[in-house]
């Protein structure tokens, strides 16, 4: 198997924890559940805003659910091309984390609306983390498909 497929059924399998944590447990604190954010807690107390966080939520793991059969697919019939072009588009995706979310999550840390202060940082540097771990794959997949 070679190391594309690896960080690719890794990143899914990390993927679909986080789905089941975000249906199955959605206020706790792994994955991308909402534990941290303490108006999750307090929108339990407006069921319409609570409703929409719920909906919410679910969209967001029904999103990952799609990425990941997506992902499932690719490992399962990608062409080495395929796969090279999936991990790229995976890194520009992840990396869109820090346009807007990640000013967002950083600014909700600063005013105590997340707990443990300094998520925001810990989430940056995750997220960086999957970054690096598919840049280093498809540079240490191609260098062995150029040598081999």
């Amino acid at each position: 198997m070679d190391v594309l497929t690896v960080v690719i059924i890794a990143f899914g399998t990390l993927e679909l924890l986080n789905v089941l944590t975000l249906y199955l447990a959605p206020g706790s604190r792994r994955g991308n559940a909402l534990g941290v954010f303490r108006a999750y807690e307090r929108s339990k107390q407006d069921p319409e805003v609570h409703a929409l966080v719920s909906y919410l939520i679910d969209w967001v793991a029904g999103t990952k659910l799609i990425f990941i059969v997506l992902l499932i697919g690719i490992v399962i019939t990608g062409s080495p091309a395929t796969k090279v072009f999936s991990a790229i588009a995976l890194i520009f995706s992840i990396l869109t984390f820090y346009s807007r979310l990640y000013p967002a999550i950083t600014q909700m840390d600063r005013a105590g609306q997340i707990e443990p202060r300094g998520y925001s940082r810990t989430l940056a540097g995750m997220i960086a983390g999957f970054v690096v771990v598919f840049a280093v794959a498809v540079v240490v997949y191609l260098v062995g498909y150029a040598a081999g």
